[in-house]
């Protein structure tokens, strides 16, 4: 049995709130949405932060809302409550289905979108327990000082593996990032970076807030996604497209 290292919990019902812990705690602390992916991987030994921070009492970051030509969806929202959304299903088709090819409905019930555009990145060689992995000799992006995918170099390759970022970037969907120093935004397609260990351009007490994609007249899109199985599995290759029409044509 895999068990969970010893950690404080604490459960913020602001922002800000969230944010002053962050800030306070540093490097010990983690934030935790679903935690369908950080649990898991504590329970491997990848992660052993002192102090987890959960999102899950902040009620402004839930929901769905039309704002201003947009659709805005916190970054909280429940992966199977933006599958079925049918304000999402119906201006933006390729998110819901993306949403909807998430693992399995337990996990939908309990990951987050924020969570799925944060999901760490996975390998082969690190998913595994620390006895597994010790017995290897560990690897580049966790304790170690080989990549045994690539053999050399000192480049990390664990692949980012979420359903919803193809769709929301060919949406063309703007994050919105809260720090200690206020609010800034960055489209989805600027937000990922070619590094296996740390993907992403959130800095140390920054959370993500919100996702906001345009509504775009006669705009369609879909999203599909190549698995060993048709559940559960992380997808092989996703692809996902957006195309703006009038009166059958492609602008």
């Amino acid at each position: 049995m895999l068990r969970l290292p010893g950690f404080e919990y604490h459960r913020p019902s602001s922002v800000q709130q969230a944010i002053a812990l962050l800030t306070k705690f540093g490097d010990d602390a983690k934030i935790v949405a679903g935690g369908t992916d950080l649990l898991p991987n504590m329970k491997h030994g990848l992660f052993t932060p002192a102090h987890l921070v959960s999102l899950t009492q902040v009620e402004d970051l839930r929901g769905v809302m039309k704002d201003e030509g947009s659709i805005r969806i916190g970054a909280m929202t429940r992966l199977a409550e933006v599958a079925r959304n049918q304000l999402i299903r119906d201006h933006a088709p390729a998110l819901a289905t993306a949403a909807g090819s998430v693992a399995g409905p337990q996990l939908r019930a309990m990951g987050t979108l924020g969570g799925n555009l944060c999901l760490d990145t996975r390998c082969t060689y690190y998913n595994q327990t620390e006895f597994w992995r010790s017995a290897l000799g560990y690897c580049l992006k966790k304790d170690g000082t080989v990549c045994h995918v690539t053999k050399v170099g000192t480049k990390c390759v664990a692949a980012h593996s979420a359903d919803t970022p193809p769709a929301l970037m060919s949406l063309g969907a703007d994050l919105e990032i809260v720090s200690p120093t206020g609010t800034r935004s960055l489209p989805v397609s600027e937000f990922f970076v070619a590094d296996g260990i740390h993907n992403n351009r959130l800095e140390p007490g920054e959370i993500l807030s919100a996702i906001t994609i345009p509504i775009q007249q006669g705009r369609q899109s879909s999203y599909q996604k190549l698995r060993q199985r048709e559940a559960i599995d992380f997808p092989m290759l996703s692809v996902a497209v957006s195309a703006d029409f009038t009166g059958g044509t492609i602008e």
